[in-house]
């Protein structure tokens, strides 16, 4: 019976995949035994990959990062592209992981501050600024009035998520990922933003 031999990187994989879990679930002051019990590894075997659990949190938070942002892809149909934006972007920032992601960088914000920035700036605030780069090119070519697209993408992106998010984090809903709430969010903004609606 041939055995499968677990390569340098499997077994990193399977120490990331475990701590993501344990830190989403119990926070950051799992112990680093907790996590090695979790891999099923000895806890040296995560120091020969991780040396310390700082490390291995900054490791997950990047890989957390990948995950939560959203591309944007064509420029044509306007309506098509927002709604398959806010439909990815709703389904990440909602489901049980991206809930237990905030809860956690939220609390952890005040020891790790440096993190948290690098969190914030290259996931939610990139993808804004994707957002914001998309918008602008469809106000260009007057899919959409002409506005301040920074302000029209943090427009949507809270409209998308914001209030849901604090419904599964405050009020523990399940319930949030709703496609009729998408659909509903994006033609309330494209009726705002829509072309020659230009405010005096």
């Amino acid at each position: 019976m041939n055995s499968v031999i677990e390569t340098p990187q499997d077994a990193r994989q399977r120490l990331l995949d475990a701590a993501c879990e344990v830190f989403r679930n119990e926070g950051y002051r799992v112990s680093i035994d907790r996590i090695a019990q979790r891999a099923q590894v000895a806890r040296q075997t995560l120091y020969n990959h991780f040396p310390s659990k700082e490390a291995l949190f900054a490791e997950v938070v990047n890989h957390a990062i990948e995950s939560i942002l959203v591309t944007l892809d064509g420029d044509t149909d306007v309506r098509a592209t927002l709604l398959a934006f806010g439909n990815a972007y709703r389904e990440k920032l909602l489901s049980p992981e991206g809930l237990a992601l905030f809860r956690t960088m939220a609390a952890e914000a005040p020891r790790f501050p440096e993190l948290a920035k690098q969190f914030f700036r290259q996931g939610p605030l990139a993808t804004r600024k994707r957002l914001a780069a998309y918008l602008e090119r469809a106000m260009e070519r007057g899919a959409l009035r002409r506005d301040d697209p920074d302000f029209a993408a943090e427009m949507l992106t809270a409209m998308l998520a914001d209030t849901d998010r604090l419904r599964g984090l405050i009020n523990l809903q399940t319930d949030l990922l709703k496609p009729a709430k998408t659909t509903q969010t994006v033609d309330c903004f494209l009726r705002a933003f829509a072309p020659g609606k230009d405010l005096q």
